[in-house]
């Protein structure tokens, strides 16, 4: 399983054709406190860099962005009762939703995990 990520702070860890999408550890951080995810619904289509999913802290609400277009095929429900999740684990538990990817050649743009730790640093 490969992990990627996104300029807007965003990662996505691909088996196969679906990948699974979060928040980075360093937006986490950024954002604070987590007190409310707002979940894509199952079935959405989800474009590019478009807006996928909101998460609200107790400093600020934060769209959240579709690293790749593709479909919505699961969502992580915990999130809804416990969305703190997502600062206590960014980027494994608190993972926001699965997406079946439409076209894998969108992943070609996105930062390895070296190259956003270091883009990130710069931030």
């Amino acid at each position: 399983m490969t992990t990627w990520y996104t300029s807007d702070h965003e990662w996505i860890s691909v088996d196969g054709d679906v990948g699974t999408v979060g928040i980075s550890a360093f937006a986490s951080d950024k954002l604070g406190d987590v007190v409310f995810v707002d979940l894509p619904e199952i079935g959405r289509k989800v474009k590019k860099e478009g807006e996928m999913a909101v998460v609200e802290s107790v400093k600020a609400a934060s769209d959240v962005y579709a690293p790749v277009a593709g479909e919505v095929i699961e969502v992580n429900s915990v999130l809804t009762d416990a969305p703190e999740t997502v600062n206590a684990d960014p980027e494994g538990k608190g993972w926001f939703c699965k997406i079946k990817i439409a076209d894998p050649s969108q992943l070609d743009g996105l930062m390895d995990k070296a190259a956003y730790a270091a883009w990130s640093a710069t931030q």
